[in-house]
C-alpha cells in the first residue's frame, strides 16, 4: 500500500515552527552571561528560567483552549508576537525587574509549539500522526542547532544604542520570530474546521489552573500527562548537571560543550527523519516510547559509571539517537486518543506539564549537583528506567495506530 504524502499545511507550519525554534534557541547560549550583566546571583539567574517555564505553564493552555474556539491561527499570531515583543523588552532592558518582566511575558505568550501540534491533528489522518509530529519534532531539534550558532554570529553585529552586544542576540531573536509572523499571516490556512463553534469571549474557566492538576486523574489521558511531566523532569536533571560532569569530571572546556550539544541535536534530528517512521510501521507506539525512555535512563546511568571521553562520545551517541523520540510520540498518542474538538486544549494541558516538569528538574538537579557531579546522573537514570516501565505498563490502555504492509 502505498502511503499518502503528508499535506503541504504540514511543511507550512513546521517552517514556522522551524522559524520561531530558532528565536528560542538563539538566547539560550546568552541568558546566563546576560544576567551576569545585571549583577544577578547564580540563583537569581536561575530564576529567570523558572519564571520562564512557570509562566508557560499557566499560559500554554489558555492559549490552547482559545485556539479551540477562536481558531488556530489568530492564537498563533498572537503567541509568536507575544515572543517578538519579549525579545524587544530584553534587549532594552536597563534592570533586572525588566530582564524578568521580557521572560515572564515570553513564557505566558509561549504556546506557540502547542498550538502547531494542534494543527498538525486538524490537517492529518490519524495514521500519518506519528510520521507528521515525529517529523515536526525533528525540525524544531534541527532549530536548537541553528539558534547557539546564530547567537554567536549576532554577538558581532554592530551594537544599536543602549544595546549590548549580547542584547543584539535578542534583538537578532526578535526579527526572527517577526517573519515567523509573516509567515503565518500570508501562507497559513486556518485549519480549525468551520463547523467547529467560534467564541472570542473570556470566562473565568479560562483562567481555573486547577483544572491542569485535575487533568491527571482524567481516565486514561491523565497517565499521559503524568507521563510526561516525569519524562520532562528526568531530562531536564540531566540536562542542568550533564555541563558541571563534562566540564569538571570529563576535564573538557567550554567550547568542547557547545560541540556535544551540537551533536545532540543533529543525531536526534537525523534519527527523528530517517528512523521513527520505520519504527512505527513495525512496533506499537507506546512500545517504541518505553524503549526510548528505557535506553535514555541507561545512558545516564553508563555516563557517570565510565567517566572517560572516549566512552562518553559513545554513549552520547547512543542517547542522542534515541532522545529525541519520547515527546513526539507522547504528542502521536494523544491526539490518536482525544476528538478534534479538543486536542488544542489536551496538547495545551501536555505542554504545561512539561513546562512545570522544566522548571522542578533544573531546580532537583542544583541541589544534587551540590552533593557531587555524578550523583544527578545515577538518580536520574534510575529514575528513567521506572519512568520506561509506567510507559510500557500503558501499553493495553491506548488505541495506537501502525501502518500495515500489504
Amino acid at each position: 500500500m502505498i502511503e499518502k504524502r503528508l499535506p503541504g499545511q504540514f511543511w507550512i507550519i513546521a517552517a514556522i515552527a522551524f522559524i520561531n525554534s530558532i528565536s528560542f534557541t538563539i538566547i539560550i547560549p546568552l541568558l546566563y552571561p546576560y544576567a551576569k550583566q545585571f549583577s544577578l546571583t547564580d540563583f537569581q539567574a536561575s530564576l529567570l528560567i523558572t519564571a520562564y517555564a512557570i509562566s508557560q505553564f499557566l499560559g500554554t493552555p489558555v492559549l490552547g483552549r482559545f485556539s479551540d474556539r477562536m481558531g488556530r491561527k489568530p492564537i498563533l499570531i498572537i503567541s509568536l508576537l507575544g515572543t517578538v515583543l519579549a525579545n524587544i523588552l530584553a534587549s532594552i532592558s536597563n534592570t533586572a525587574l525588566l530582564l524578568y518582566t521580557a521572560r515572564i511575558l515570553d513564557g505566558l505568550t509561549g504556546g506557540n509549539n502547542s498550538v502547531a501540534t494542534a494543527v498538525i491533528s486538524d490537517i492529518t489522518p490519524p495514521e500519518q500522526r506519528a510520521k507528521a509530529f515525529g517529523i515536526f519534532a525533528a525540525i524544531i531539534r534541527l532549530g536548537f542547532v541553528v539558534g547557539p550558532v546564530l547567537s554567536y554570529l549576532a554577538q558581532q553585529l554592530p551594537t544599536l544604542p543602549g544595546i549590548s552586544p549580547l542584547g543584539m542576540s535578542f534583538v537578532v531573536g526578535a526579527a526572527i520570530a517577526l517573519f515567523a509572523v509573516i509567515i503565518t499571516i500570508f501562507f497559513l490556512p486556518e485549519t480549525l474546521p468551520e463547523s467547529a463553534p467560534k467564541s472570542f469571549q473570556l470566562s473565568w474557566q479560562d483562567f481555573e489552573f486547577s483544572k491542569i492538576a485535575k487533568s491527571a486523574t482524567k481516565p486514561k489521558l491523565g497517565k499521559l500527562f503524568i507521563l510526561t511531566f516525569l519524562s520532562g523532569v528526568t531530562f531536564t536533571i540531566f540536562t542542568f548537571a550533564f555541563q558541571p560532569f563534562f566540564l569538571n569530571i570529563l576535564n573538557r572546556n567550554s567550547g568542547e560543550l557547545a560541540i556535544a550539544f551540537s551533536v545532540v541535536g543533529m543525531l536526534g534530528f537525523i534519527s527523528q527523519v530517517l528512523a521513527l517512521e520505520p519504527l512505527r510501521s513495525r512496533f506499537n507506539l507506546v512500545n517504541i516510547l518505553a524503549m526510548t525512555l528505557f535506553i535514555r535512563g541507561v545512558s545516564f546511568l553508563l555516563m557517570p559509571t565510565f567517566p572517560t571521553i572516549t566512552a562518553f562520545a559513545i554513549i552520547l551517541t547512543l542517547f542522542s539517537l534515541v532522545n529525541a523520540f519520547p515527546m513526539p510520540l507522547i504528542q502521536s498518542v494523544l491526539s490518536l486518543n482525544s476528538n478534534q474538538q479538543e486536542q488544542g486544549e489536551i496538547l495545551g494541558i501536555n505542554a504545561s506539564y512539561l513546562s512545570i516538569s522544566n522548571a522542578f528538574g533544573p531546580f532537583i538537579s542544583g541541589l544534587l549537583v551540590s552533593l557531587g557531579y555524578k550523583l544527578p546522573l545515577w538518580l536520574t537514570g534510575i529514575l528513567t528506567i521506572a519512568t520506561a516501565w509506567f510507559a510500557f505498563s500503558l501499553k493495553s490502555e491506548f488505541q495506537c495506530y501502525k501502518k500495515v504492509n500489504k
